[in-house]
């Protein structure tokens, strides 16, 4: 039975005793959510400006980031919004990204105004850590017409910094971005960021697709694409734009979904972009400050046949426990989604989408955002899609444009065995879903989500599965390192014999952000026989006989 309190304590602490757990018993808990949003107090509709003339950018909105703002170890959750439509100015509150507050009691409460984020603009995405060490994350908002630097002041109150922070040139004006990210890409201790840039748009010159009698949205090849751009932080609260001389904007791209992981364990993190209809790319990091892409070389750019899926979506986690971070990324309909596994460093990656299941599990769904987490806890990431078809039209090629989520259980790291159908009857309903961000938002362990709705309220999914296994989660503080230790790789050893693998990062899905949080799912074990850190830059801190069900509090020696 999973624990429903939560423990903080130092790395001092961690040593001590720890009883053999007995052998672990094949956990079947089911994945189960109750959706909760309204009598939660979150009370939120996504607004894309939507008129009938059949803007582009009506499509790609719905960014959500889960984040603790205050610090009051309580997860709260941002949402991103659109505005009106041409000109792109918002006309009130209902356009206003919106900042809910976690009371710690499972509800939550708008502090948007009271905090200074209820700003202007098209927004598409956000992502959110603590670009500047000082204990307080922060928060980055992407749009159509510009994108805004949020500095969390720690006392309740944000303040948009964009310009001092030199993101407000004209070349950031130009771009559409869809997604974006923070990595430390060269192990200084201090996040960079990363932005995915969609395709050039004008509502001036907005191309007209389809008939007279029935105009419809056009393909994206109608439109340019556009690079993605990494900005160096400077240590000082600006940034420096490195696009060109790190290689990343050589690369023009259709840029959707981006996520981090260090592929082939060099100790540098390596960055994925999920391209619409077009091949995906990897950057790979050389470690010396630039980029060579290799989607192609390691295979991962196009699905298994050599088409290009309208990649929306990314997670870059490992899903067998081999050590290796693999890539899962969502599409359109006909497309299936793509798992690609990653078989060893140098090696490449093998198309495990049609041996796993995912294949033909996904070929009729339409995938946003998602992620790969272990919602029963029983040691093995499970994945979870945000769904809907393209446009809120009642139908779609002859479907229904809503669509229900779907939940996917890891079978071991061998299939994935989709059982929407039993994970709630909240969860079972249609909706035109967008984005999706993952947390814990009551402390009982359990993996929740929170997915933003096109013109509809927001949902969230409270997971209240029971029986499942026991579990861990490492609140990661550098010194050397970035404050939250985004990029640290983490592996731990079960009593069971089992091993398992996870790094810190909060780019996850389309357009979304997560927790900073380092999960793991420990089945039976209620403790755990050793945990080794490899912080960014290659410091390695190993702890044994760390005690399960709670928070721990872990920093950097």
């Amino acid at each position: 039975m999973v624990l429903t309190w939560r423990a903080v304590v130092a790395v001092c602490l961690l040593a001590g005793s720890a009883g053999t757990a007995p052998p672990p018993a094949k956990t079947q808990a089911p994945i189960r959510f109750e959706e909760v949003a309204a009598k939660s107090g979150l009370r939120f509709e996504l607004r894309n400006g939507a008129t009938g003339q059949f803007h582009q950018i009506e499509l790609t909105g719905g960014g959500v980031a889960v984040l603790d703002y205050n610090n009051d170890g309580c997860q709260d959750i941002f949402f991103t919004n659109g505005a009106a439509i041409p000109g792109l100015k918002k006309t009130g509150p209902e356009f206003y990204n919106r900042l809910f507050r976690n009371n710690c009691d499972m509800t939550f409460t708008d502090v948007t105004a009271d905090a200074g984020l209820a700003g202007e603009g098209y927004s598409n995405a956000v992502a959110a850590a603590d670009f500047d060490n000082d204990g307080f994350t922060d928060i980055f908002v992407a749009g159509v017409d510009g994108n805004t630097l949020y500095r969390n002041l720690g006392n309740g109150h944000f303040v948009d910094i964009t310009a001092k922070a030199g993101l407000a040139g004209p070349g950031a004006r130009k771009m559409w971005s869809v997604s974006a990210g923070w990595l430390d890409y060269d192990n200084d201790g201090w996040l960079d960021l990363f932005v995915s840039n969609y395709v050039v748009w004008d509502a001036a010159h907005e191309p007209h697709c389809g008939t007279a009698a029935q105009p419809f949205y056009c393909h994206p090849n109608v439109y340019k694409g556009l690079p993605g751009q990494l900005f160096h932080n400077n240590r000082d609260g600006t940034f420096t734009d490195v696009s060109r001389i790190s290689g990343i904007g050589g690369h023009i791209g259709k840029g959707m979904g981006v996520a981090f992981a260090d592929f082939d364990g060099d100790g540098f993190t390596d960055i994925f972009v999920a391209n619409d209809s077009v091949r995906g790319f990897l950057f790979h990091n050389r470690g010396d400050g630039t980029f060579e892409e290799t989607g192609l070389e390691a295979g991962v750019a196009l699905r298994e046949d050599g088409v290009a899926i309208a990649g929306m979506g990314v997670d870059f986690r490992d899903f067998d426990n081999d050590g290796r971070p693999d890539l899962v990324i969502s599409g359109i309909i006909n497309d299936s989604f793509q798992l690609f596994h990653n078989s060893g460093a140098g090696n490449g990656f093998d198309d495990y989408a049609q041996r796993t299941g995912l294949l033909m599990g996904t070929r009729q769904l339409t995938g946003w955002s998602l992620g790969m987490y272990d919602f029963d806890n029983d040691g093995w990431k499970d994945l979870f899609f945000a769904l809907s078809h393209l446009a809120d039209l009642g139908r779609y090629l002859g479907r229904d444009s809503a669509l229900p989520n779907h939940v996917f259980r890891n079978v071991e790291g061998k299939t994935f065995e989709d059982v929407s159908a039993t994970a709630g009857g909240g969860f079972q309903l249609p909706a035109m879903h967008r984005g999706v961000a993952f947390g814990d938002f009551d402390n009982d362990g359990r993996v929740d989500a929170v997915v933003s709705v096109v013109n509809g309220p927001a949902k969230l999914f409270h997971n209240v599965g029971t029986g499942g296994g026991h579990w861990l989660a490492l609140k990661l503080r550098g010194t050397h390192s970035n404050r939250e230790g985004l990029g640290a790789a983490v592996t731990v050893h079960l009593h069971d014999g089992r091993t398992l693998y996870n790094h810190a990062t909060t780019s996850v899905g389309y357009a979304s952000s997560s927790e900073s949080l380092v999960r793991f799912g420990l089945g039976s074990n209620t403790n755990v026989e050793w945990l080794e850190v490899r912080w960014p830059g290659g410091g390695r801190q190993r702890i044994r006989d760390v005690r399960g069900d709670r928070i721990v509090d872990l920093v950097e020696p």
